[in-house]
């Protein structure tokens, strides 16, 4: 099961994070994947602002992990963008998280999702470079792809 949205700003990629983020429950895993500047991290801003956390939430690209408390879960956030080999995860805290209390947002993981696991959400983020006046901010496609059970409910909740 899929879906796709376009956001026409960065307010518009954050408030589908939001959406996101007020559905995703315990142990949700999604799998961000889009080149430098997609929005992987605008999109993980709202989720954040979705669960409730009041954290400044950037990209934990050189500490790899980050942990935000929300008001009921935690969130879970993952930056592999340095990371070529799967054995490079045992030392991050990824596989002591998933399937955890929280949802696990991870960027840069797409490389990675044999060892993530089967249940997971990738959502591919695009610029829409093409579709943007010069000087302006691209439209972004967010394509939303379930695979298992729980993924399939979050789509169907945003679609």
């Amino acid at each position: 099961m899929e879906t796709s949205f376009v956001t026409r700003s960065t307010e518009q990629t954050i408030a589908l994070g939001e959406r996101m983020g007020r559905v995703l429950g315990a142990g949700d895993v999604l799998v961000l994947t889009g080149d430098l500047g997609a929005g992987k991290t605008q999109l993980t801003k709202g989720i954040a602002a979705g669960m409730g956390v009041e954290d400044d939430v950037t990209s934990p690209t050189f500490t790899i992990q980050m942990v935000y408390d929300g008001s009921e879960l935690p969130l879970y956030h993952f930056d592999l963008y340095r990371l070529d080999e799967p054995d490079q995860l045992d030392d991050t805290g990824l596989f002591d998280v998933l399937g955890g209390d929280g949802p696990c947002v991870i960027e840069w993981g797409e490389q990675f999702v044999d060892e993530i696991g089967d249940e997971r959400l990738d959502v591919f983020l695009t610029r829409l470079d093409a579709e943007a006046g010069i000087g302006e901010e691209p439209p972004r496609q967010v394509r939303l792809v379930a695979h298992g059970k729980r993924a399939e409910q979050v789509v169907a909740a945003l679609a």
